[in-house]
Protein backbone atom coordinates (compact mmCIF):
# COMPACT_ATOMS: atom_id res chain seq x y z
CA UNK A 1 0.00 0.00 0.00
CA UNK A 2 1.36 3.43 -0.67
CA UNK A 3 1.10 5.70 1.62
CA UNK A 4 3.07 9.36 0.73
CA UNK A 5 4.51 11.97 3.50
CA UNK A 6 5.20 15.09 2.57
CA UNK A 7 7.70 16.98 4.87
CA UNK A 8 9.94 20.16 4.90
CA UNK A 9 7.95 22.93 4.00
CA UNK A 10 8.13 26.66 5.60
CA UNK A 11 8.79 30.27 5.35
CA UNK A 12 11.50 31.41 3.00
CA UNK A 13 12.38 34.79 2.12
CA UNK A 14 12.36 35.18 -1.77
CA UNK A 15 15.40 34.05 -3.32
CA UNK A 16 15.97 31.34 -0.76
CA UNK A 17 16.17 27.32 -0.85
CA UNK A 18 14.39 24.71 0.50
CA UNK A 19 14.03 20.99 0.23
CA UNK A 20 10.72 18.86 0.17
CA UNK A 21 10.86 15.30 0.99
CA UNK A 22 8.06 12.86 0.14
CA UNK A 23 8.95 9.79 2.28
CA UNK A 24 6.66 6.13 1.31
CA UNK A 25 5.94 4.41 4.49
CA UNK A 26 4.52 1.60 2.06
CA UNK A 27 8.36 0.99 0.79
CA UNK A 28 7.00 0.91 -2.56
CA UNK A 29 8.60 4.34 -4.36
CA UNK A 30 10.99 2.23 -6.30
CA UNK A 31 7.67 0.86 -8.40
CA UNK A 32 6.19 4.51 -9.65
CA UNK A 33 7.22 7.28 -11.39
CA UNK A 34 7.01 10.09 -9.11
CA UNK A 35 5.76 13.43 -9.59
CA UNK A 36 5.41 16.96 -7.29
CA UNK A 37 2.34 19.37 -7.19
CA UNK A 38 1.78 22.50 -6.38
CA UNK A 39 -1.55 24.50 -5.69
CA UNK A 40 -1.60 27.80 -4.92
CA UNK A 41 -4.60 29.68 -2.94
CA UNK A 42 -7.81 30.16 -5.17
CA UNK A 43 -5.77 28.74 -7.98
CA UNK A 44 -5.68 25.16 -9.92
CA UNK A 45 -3.43 22.27 -9.06
CA UNK A 46 -0.25 22.39 -11.24
CA UNK A 47 2.13 20.42 -11.81
CA UNK A 48 5.87 20.91 -10.74
CA UNK A 49 8.24 17.96 -11.89
CA UNK A 50 8.00 14.00 -11.93
CA UNK A 51 10.99 11.50 -12.24
CA UNK A 52 11.34 8.22 -13.85
CA UNK A 53 11.66 4.87 -11.59
CA UNK A 54 15.14 4.68 -11.67
CA UNK A 55 16.09 8.43 -11.55
CA UNK A 56 17.40 9.15 -14.70
CA UNK A 57 14.98 10.87 -16.69
CA UNK A 58 13.29 13.98 -15.24
CA UNK A 59 10.80 16.53 -16.44
CA UNK A 60 10.18 20.13 -15.33
CA UNK A 61 7.27 22.77 -15.73
CA UNK A 62 8.38 25.84 -17.26
CA UNK A 63 8.42 27.80 -13.94
CA UNK A 64 10.41 26.09 -12.39
CA UNK A 65 12.92 24.51 -15.06
CA UNK A 66 16.57 25.55 -13.70
CA UNK A 67 15.59 26.56 -10.32
CA UNK A 68 14.48 23.21 -9.07
CA UNK A 69 15.60 19.64 -8.80
CA UNK A 70 14.03 16.52 -8.70
CA UNK A 71 15.82 13.89 -7.27
CA UNK A 72 15.18 10.61 -5.42
CA UNK A 73 16.50 7.55 -3.37
CA UNK A 74 14.93 4.28 -3.72
CA UNK A 75 17.00 2.57 -0.99
CA UNK A 76 14.99 5.33 1.76
CA UNK A 77 11.73 5.40 -0.36
CA UNK A 78 12.05 8.85 -0.85
CA UNK A 79 11.75 11.32 -3.22
CA UNK A 80 13.34 15.01 -2.82
CA UNK A 81 12.27 18.33 -4.46
CA UNK A 82 15.38 20.79 -3.94
CA UNK A 83 13.80 24.34 -4.75
CA UNK A 84 16.68 27.23 -5.08
CA UNK A 85 15.81 30.49 -6.09
CA UNK A 86 12.48 30.94 -4.09
CA UNK A 87 9.85 33.15 -5.86
CA UNK A 88 6.63 34.76 -3.98
CA UNK A 89 4.86 33.10 -6.84
CA UNK A 90 5.70 29.47 -5.80
CA UNK A 91 4.08 29.41 -2.61
CA UNK A 92 1.75 26.96 -2.55
CA UNK A 93 0.67 23.72 -0.87
CA UNK A 94 3.13 21.33 -1.85
CA UNK A 95 2.08 17.23 -2.63
CA UNK A 96 3.47 14.54 -3.76
CA UNK A 97 2.17 11.44 -6.07
CA UNK A 98 2.88 8.35 -7.61
CA UNK A 99 1.74 7.02 -10.88
CA UNK A 100 2.20 3.37 -12.37
CA UNK A 101 2.36 4.36 -16.11
CA UNK A 102 5.51 4.50 -17.18
CA UNK A 103 5.98 8.33 -18.73
CA UNK A 104 6.50 10.96 -17.18
CA UNK A 105 3.14 13.08 -17.23
CA UNK A 106 2.58 16.78 -16.03
CA UNK A 107 -1.62 15.36 -15.67
CA UNK A 108 -2.75 14.80 -12.53
CA UNK A 109 -4.85 12.43 -13.94
CA UNK A 110 -1.98 10.45 -14.42
CA UNK A 111 -1.22 10.05 -10.97
CA UNK A 112 -2.58 7.00 -8.25
CA UNK A 113 -1.55 8.06 -5.15
CA UNK A 114 -1.21 11.35 -3.26
CA UNK A 115 0.11 12.72 -0.03
CA UNK A 116 -1.75 15.40 2.16
CA UNK A 117 0.57 18.14 1.48
CA UNK A 118 2.97 20.47 2.61
CA UNK A 119 2.89 24.52 2.77
CA UNK A 120 5.79 26.31 1.36
CA UNK A 121 5.56 30.06 1.48
CA UNK A 122 7.83 32.80 0.37
CA UNK A 123 7.92 36.05 1.52
CA UNK A 124 9.37 39.47 -0.53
Amino acid sequence: QVQLVESGGGSVQAGGSLRLSCADSGRTVSSYVMGWFRQALGKEREFVAAIGRRGANTYYADSVKGRFTISRDNAKNTVYLQMDSLKTEDTAVYSCAASRLYALGPSAKSYDYWGQGTQVTVSS
